[in-house]
């Protein structure tokens, strides 16, 4: 089986595909403090019902690059790849600097590249919210990145004195009643303004109609609130990507190779 880890700012999230199928996922919080040894435990009890062939592994977070990846190497005794812009992708990268790049997002523009004809947005909501930009020529702009719903909420407890701490859930009414009513207003609705906003000026300056791409664990609570909706929710589009990147790379090709499958909106 591959094992594909994408590492981001909260979470480790741990996707099984067995040749081109998803089997199954798992989610370890992303600590810098534990040491290689003590991943090294954690990946045997995950894993013990699993045989581990190959694994991929982006990461955004500098100071577990080298303890994760020797981790997984040591368990499962192979030679993972790790995502950069020196490895196959596919696509050509045509930011100002390919290596600013987190490893995630150029993921999800290997994922949908060879999925669509003309331009894509892939809107990815994790710790931040960020656009992945891919033209009608296949080739990866940029895009943006802004603070994710998470982010909002601790920057608002942290950063006020009388502001409360509160869950994530539907945003009622745009005008609150109360303070919980206005930071919900202000955090959802506010995330979907800036999305139909952005993707109207991206699309402006692409020249074309895109087609939106929704990744990430609150996507299907912003789309409550878009005047444009989503055209495709991909819950493990990351994880797909580097599925491709892995098999690219490694001249593999997985058994019964199919198409990139999406939910329609």
């Amino acid at each position: 089986m591959l094992l594909t880890a994408d590492i981001g700012n909260t979470n480790i999230t741990l996707g099984l595909f067995d040749s081109d199928k998803y089997v199954n996922e798992f989610r370890l919080a992303s600590d810098k403090d534990l040491s290689g040894e003590e991943y090294e435990i954690l990946l045997k009890s995950l894993f013990k019902d699993y045989v581990i062939d190959g694994c991929v592994i982006a990461s955004v977070v500098e100071e577990l690059n080298i303890k994760f990846k020797r981790a997984v190497d040591n368990v499962f005794k192979i030679t993972s790849v790790f995502v950069d812009c020196d490895v196959n992708l596919g696509i050509k990268i045509a930011t100002d600097n390919p290596r600013e790049v987190g490893a995630d997002r150029l993921a999800n523009a290997v994922a949908v590249s060879n999925s669509y004809k003309g331009a894509v947005i892939v809107i990815d909501f994790g710790t931040a919210t960020t656009f992945d930009i891919i033209n009608s020529k296949g080739e990866f702009l940029g895009g943006v990145i802004a603070p994710g719903i998470n982010t909002q909420m601790k920057c608002l407890k942290s950063s006020t004195s009388k502001l409360p701490k509160i869950d994530v859930s539907i945003s009622q009414r745009a005008v609150g009643h109360n303070t919980t009513e206005a930071i919900l207003s202000g955090v959802i609705r506010g995330t979907a303004c800036m999305v139909d906003g952005l993707v109207s000026q991206c699309e402006e300056e692409l020249g074309e109609r895109a087609t939106i791409i929704a990744t990430g664990g609150y996507c299907g609570l912003i789309a409550n609130y878009l005047k444009r909706p989503f055209d495709f929710v991909n819950p493990i589009l990351t994880l797909e990507g580097l599925k491709e990147i892995y098999y690219m790379n490694t001249k593999m090709v997985p058994a019964n190779e199919k198409a990139v499958q999406y939910s329609k909106v």
